[in-house]
């Protein structure tokens, strides 16, 4: 159950640290054409539960994801890297950005709380989609792939933002809509909120007891309702 925005509560959180693909950025779906796209030229089926099980997951998990799913003919290499260009040409005319996000990251700069961003993707394409959006310049540190040991589910993408923001895990309000992501956050100890996107809860994602909210917008409110 995805709660109204009058019973979402939150503690008070000193930083906030936002996942990119599907929570700051509205591409999952584009990105999901492509996938499907760039499959059938290869001579592959995508199919929507191999699809679903991608969302979130580092270069690693989806290449065993599809290694699984096809054999150890799939071609992962020139998979990505068709799936990187294709993008990469889709987003010259700008990459969209999720309803909210701009206002919430706004308003959470003016109050003087620090933001970041922990992604799975690695830092050439972070930076390209997110410079597109206008985002860049709005966070104080971006942890990418190429930036931790371990990704999501691991909880050090988020720890290493914290660490970069000078802010104790459990004082930091983590924005996920990935399963993954939200492991990565809620193992780290961070307050976490779901905003699904192409992915909803599942039983074990709620069994977290992470609070699950429809959208970005809905959060803010519940963010500064006290005031």
């Amino acid at each position: 159950m995805m709660p109204a925005s009058d019973t979402l509560r939150l503690r008070p959180f000193q930083a906030a640290i936002f996942d990119m693909d599907g929570t700051l950025l509205d591409t999952e779906a584009v990105f999901r054409e492509i996938v499907y796209d760039v499959c059938t030229e290869l001579g592959f089926e995508m199919t929507h539960d191999v699809h679903q099980s991608m969302v979130g997951s580092s270069h690693e998990r989806t290449n065993q994801l599809l290694i699984e799913a096809y054999g150890v003919a799939f071609p992962y290499a020139l998979f990505d890297e068709r799936c990187r260009v294709t993008m990469r040409e889709r987003s010259h005319a700008g990459v969209p950005v999720k309803p909210g996000a701009v206002e919430f990251i706004t308003e959470l700069r003016d109050r003087g709380i620090p933001t970041a961003v922990a992604t799975s993707s690695r830092n050439p394409h972070a930076a390209h989609h997110l410079g597109a959006a206008g985002l860049l310049d709005l966070f104080e540190t971006v942890v990418t792939r190429d930036d931790v040991v371990h990704p999501k589910p691991h909880p050090e993408p988020y720890l290493t933002a914290a660490r970069r923001l000078g802010v104790e895990p459990v004082h930091c309000l983590a924005l996920e809509d990935s399963h993954a992501g939200v492991r990565a956050a809620h193992a780290a100890g961070m307050q976490t909120i779901m905003v699904p996107d192409l992915v909803g809860p599942n039983a074990e994602i709620e069994a977290l007891g992470v609070s699950v909210v429809p959208s970005l917008m809905l959060v803010h409110l519940a963010a500064f309702a006290r005031d």
